[in-house]
């Protein structure tokens, strides 16, 4: 019966649309309607009103009481208003419910103009300001049939044509404020409920937008990851592999052909990992879709050693346990920790004599080491840790923080850093929660 409540700080956006269209529904047709056009609300509750006070007005008439009726019109015209002016409409209409009261006490329906607006104000205004004006409102029309009651003003029940016992008048009189007491507790406790209840739906509205801001943010930062990883390692193999072909095309031409088919082929692996990555911001209505399926690491492990091999590291593999587990996230998160760690023993190692890659597997429990005999690249001043560690020397720091990142999603650890005088050694522990690793390699 009256406009959402705004919450403060409650964004508004898709989120807060898409709720609306889910709790539309449930109002009706009639209820949907009067929510859309609250003006058709307002004349709703007039005419109600109207309907409620006809029975006063015409008693008040017949008493030849023709201010009362007047009164009780002017009630529902600032009925209008309870929308745009909840707590001045309550003020208004106390006024003149009093004022009905003290010319036609006895009328039936007193105080029906308050129920109206003392739920607009429980429904707009806070809880502490509907009670409040309940009390402000309810109070001088309880005094006065306390007075008519006990007190000096001329309280003459109208002839019934009956005999009526002697307390009769007190009887009625508490029976009125018993009735003005309850109702108006009743209508100020049903706006706010009304508003609570509004006040929820905007809570869950502004929830499902932060949920929409996060998951967005997390995909941006998954996009990220994944482009870091994708473009870091195929450069650096392809420069590599093209810095290869250069020295050996004279001396072996067959080994260069070979290489130069390991560069086309990280090319267009690289290109096929990216369509893959940004097949997530694609128009679904697009005629052709790009492949958004995880890139199944596990199968390409052994290509992904080999490509490193055929670039120059002196990459050895051992495995030991069962299997990787037939998730094919899991078994991506493994490739990629594999792939930079492998990314940055190319980047920066040099007189490398050997680089191993152990992968283990102990129940749920999976451990990635790859490590290095190398020397990593030192500026001046600097030492081969610092060089590999410090984001303002040879790297920006990513490629160790989306390990990270991975490597949390499964309840893992990473550790890089660099082993007694030379070489250095990533250690990724992660944890799978399927099956137990029963099965075999």
């Amino acid at each position: 019966m009256i406009d959402a409540v705004p919450v403060k700080d409650a964004p508004a956006g898709q989120a807060d649309a898409s709720f609306a269209e889910i709790t539309a529904p449930r109002r009706g047709r009639l209820r949907r309607y009067l929510f859309q056009h609250p003006r058709a609300m307002d004349a709703v509750v007039v005419a109600c009103y109207l309907l409620l006070a006809t029975p006063a007005a015409a008693e008040a008439v017949r008493d030849g009481v023709w201010p009362a009726a007047a009164l009780l019109v002017l009630s529902a015209a600032a009925l209008v208003f309870r929308r745009s002016h909840p707590v001045r409409v309550v003020a208004v209409v106390a006024v003149l419910e009093l004022g009905v009261t003290l010319l036609h006490p006895w009328g039936s329906n007193v105080s029906a103009g308050l129920w109206f607006a003392l739920y607009a104000v429980a429904a707009a205004r806070s809880r502490r300001v509907a009670l409040v004006c309940l009390a402000a409102a309810t109070a001088p029309l309880v005094f006065v049939y306390f007075l008519l009651a006990v007190g000096p003003l001329d309280g003459r029940l109208p002839d019934m044509g009956v005999n009526t016992p002697a307390n009769f008048q007190l009887i009625t009189s508490i029976a009125a404020v018993v009735s003005i007491s309850l109702s108006t507790v009743i209508a100020t406790g049903l706006g706010v409920s009304v508003r609570q209840r509004r006040e929820h739906e905007h809570e869950i509205a502004a929830w499902a937008a932060r949920a929409a801001q996060l998951g967005s943010v997390t995909e941006r930062n998954r996009i990220a990851r994944e482009m870091h990883d994708v473009v870091a390692h195929s450069l650096t193999v392809m420069v590599s592999l093209a810095d290869g072909a250069a020295v050996v095309v004279k001396k072996d031409p067959g080994r260069a052909a070979e290489v130069l088919g390991e560069l086309s082929r990280t090319g267009r692996t690289a290109l096929a990992d990216m369509r893959r990555v940004l097949g997530v911001l694609r128009d679904d209505s697009a005629p052709v879709q790009a492949p958004r399926e995880p890139l199944a690491g596990g199968d390409n492990l052994g290509n992904l050693l080999e490509g490193f091999r055929t670039a120059g590291l002196p990459v050895h593999y051992t495995h030991t346990g069962p299997s990787l587990p037939d998730n094919a996230a899991f078994q991506l998160t493994v490739y990629r920790i594999v792939q930079e760690s492998l990314t940055n023993v190319l980047r920066y190692g040099r007189s490398l004599g050997r680089v191993d890659v152990a992968l283990a597997r102990n129940g749920p429990t999976v451990t990635i080491d790859v490590v290095d005999d190398g020397k990593g690249t030192v500026d001046a001043g600097g030492s081969a840790a610092a060089a590999r560690q410090s984001p303002g020397s040879v790297g920006t720091g990513r490629g160790l923080a989306g390990m990270l990142e991975r490597a949390r999603i499964y309840a893992g650890t990473v550790e890089a850093g660099p082993i007694q005088e030379r070489g250095w050694r990533v250690h990724a522990v992660l944890h799978w929660n399927g099956d137990n690793g029963s099965k075999g390699t």
